[in-house]
């Protein structure tokens, strides 16, 4: 298991590296590339040799960010995986690095301790607002550029901070980074008000298969391959849609099934305060936070469904 550090202590052991490599998971999301911008940023501005990776395409929407992408140019001598709870989460190639991470930043409670070193914070909203304490006990500066990558973590993980996880020091860290030069307005509209003709294809193509079960306390959504491949649709797109079902009146749980282009399903699972959707996925190999979690399953498509409804349904006793 990872040691788990301190502030203080992280600090002292970024400043001694040398040569780092910044990781994010696979289909990277707004809070493991936004962290991932913020720390790249600072530790360059600190003369540091430093690059990012991740093992799918960084989203041409992120490109206000300006991310040194890692091109091979150097050997990494210190690894740090941001926001990225197990080693499942890296994909090919970057999984190459797994056993070699030195430190991990994350805020999720269901972190697997695969790094020798660990930086956590379950109370976090997202992996960004951590990184801003750190920023702060590191007495850097947060220039525009940083405080935009930051915002844009906290903003996505905490759904333009509607979700259950954002808390007032979530609002407190945000208001810093609007101060600091975050630019809300072009932000907003680029993670919340547009939305790609590929990305609404793919919501109407979803909530044709919507299916309700428990009296209508859980909702279920799902996509084939064949349907994301003919659409086209960004990864980053698909993640957008995992909140669709959760947002029925009525409903308790929301489940997006996802089919990967090895046939195995990605499961995203919404939930409504009361109802733990991390236990719910810990259940099937997953984990992540107790109203948004996530699995993989291998498998049909029918026994993907049978396994989770069987786990909604004890959750939904427990609470009953």
């Amino acid at each position: 298991m990872s040691e788990i550090l301190d502030l203080v202590t992280v600090i002292s052991r970024l400043l001694k590296a040398e040569n780092i490599l910044l990781l994010c998971h696979k289909n990277p999301d707004g809070d493991t590339i936004g962290s991932a911008a913020a720390l790249y940023h600072v530790l360059k501005g600190l003369g540091k040799t430093v690059a990012v990776t991740c093992s799918d395409e960084i989203p041409a929407r992120y490109d206000y960010m300006e991310i040194g992408m890692y091109d091979g140019s150097f050997e990494p001598r210190y690894i740090v995986a941001v926001d990225v709870a197990g080693i499942q989460l890296f994909g090919d190639p970057v999984s190459q690095y797994a056993d070699r991470v030195d430190l991990c930043i994350d805020h999720h409670p269901s972190n697997g301790g695969y790094a020798d070193a660990m930086l956590l914070d379950g109370e976090a909203a997202a992996t960004a607002e951590l990184l801003y304490s750190l920023f702060e006990s590191m007495d850097v500066s947060i220039t525009p550029l940083i405080a935009n990558c930051l915002y844009t973590g906290l903003a996505t993980d905490t759904g333009c901070f509607k979700f259950a996880n954002t808390t007032a020091k979530t609002h407190l860290v945000a208001a810093r980074l609007i101060e600091a030069g975050a630019d809300l307005v072009k932000l907003n509209n680029i993670l919340f008000e547009s939305k790609s003709r590929s990305r609404l294809e793919i919501e109407r193509i979803a909530l044709e298969s919507l299916e309700y079960h428990f009296d209508g306390a859980c909702a279920i959504i799902s996509l084939t391959k064949e349907q994301i491949e003919r659409t086209g649709v960004e990864p980053l797109d698909l993640e957008g849609i995992t909140s669709l079902p959760r947002m029925i009146e009525g409903v308790r749980v929301g489940i997006t099934l996802r089919q990967q282009p090895t046939g195995s399903y990605k499961v995203s699972v919404r939930t409504e305060v009361g109802v733990d959707a991390a236990q719910i996925c810990a259940h099937l190999g997953g984990g992540g936070h107790k109203q948004a979690a996530g699995c993989e399953i291998l498998g049909s498509m029918e026994n993907a469904k049978a396994a989770l409804l069987s786990e909604v349904e004890r959750a939904l006793c427990k609470e009953s």
